[in-house]
């Protein structure tokens, strides 16, 4: 039987302010700040949460004291990592979004730019959505949030879309902007090793893979089947 600790009924969301005793005055919230960067340092240098609060203790210079005065324990220190890089994350989706929607006239313009945009945010932050997908598959106070925040971003890509709607093929136009989605998400997340293998099966040139990716959802949606 698992020895990990189950997240609190009374836990029902992921955010910093949650899983912690989150701070008001300056100097508490710059120590509070080094001991998140610190433990997300520590989860990407090791992949993995192998790590103690000795090990974040020494890295965010900060006292055992002060970190168990911020957290009850190792595994809210986790969640409180994994709640700030969701909202980063949500900000450099909402940041990438309005960056194509400014530069794109049509489909034709939409689609190619929101995959090269897309997949470069999803690049960026693939190190710590391993880890937080990893964490997900037993902690329900983390695989929540990981759901919302991945329709999140489908909804996102699926509405800026159907905005070209007119200049679709066929006629389910919903389901089409769904699959489209689904297929570009898929084939990052797969080239990212977002999943439950280690690494990625194939290799492929990154730039070139997302190039064709945008070419071959642009026929798909523009093809009148």
């Amino acid at each position: 039987m698992s020895t990990r600790p189950r997240p609190r009924a009374s836990e029902k969301k992921l955010a910093v302010d949650t899983v912690s005793r989150t701070p008001q005055q300056g100097r508490s919230k710059a120590s509070f700040e080094r001991m998140l960067v610190a433990a997300e340092k520590l989860m990407l240098e090791r992949g993995s949460e192998e790590f103690t609060l000795q090990d974040v203790s020494q890295s965010g210079n900060v006292s055992i004291g002060s970190i168990y005065l911020r957290f009850k324990s190792k595994e809210n220190l986790v969640r409180a990592v994994i709640a700030n890089h969701l909202e980063r994350m949500a900000a450099d989706e909402d940041a990438m979004m309005a960056s194509v929607k400014a530069k794109a006239t049509s489909l034709d313009t939409f689609v190619p730019r929101y995959v090269q945009a897309f997949a470069e945010v999803l690049r960026d932050h693939a190190p710590l959505l391993r880890l937080s997908m990893q964490r997900a598959s037993f902690d329900p106070l983390v695989s929540e949030p990981g759901k919302q925040s991945a329709n999140r971003a489908a909804a996102m890509g699926t509405t800026a879309m159907l905005e070209y709607r007119d200049e679709f093929g066929g006629e389910d136009h919903e389901l089409k902007a769904d699959a489209a989605y689904q297929i570009i998400f898929a084939t990052l997340a797969r080239q990212l090793s977002l999943g439950s293998t280690a690494e990625s099966a194939y290799s492929h040139d990154w730039q070139q893979l997302n190039k064709e990716l945008g070419r071959m959802c642009l026929a798909y949606l523009k093809a009148d089947v």
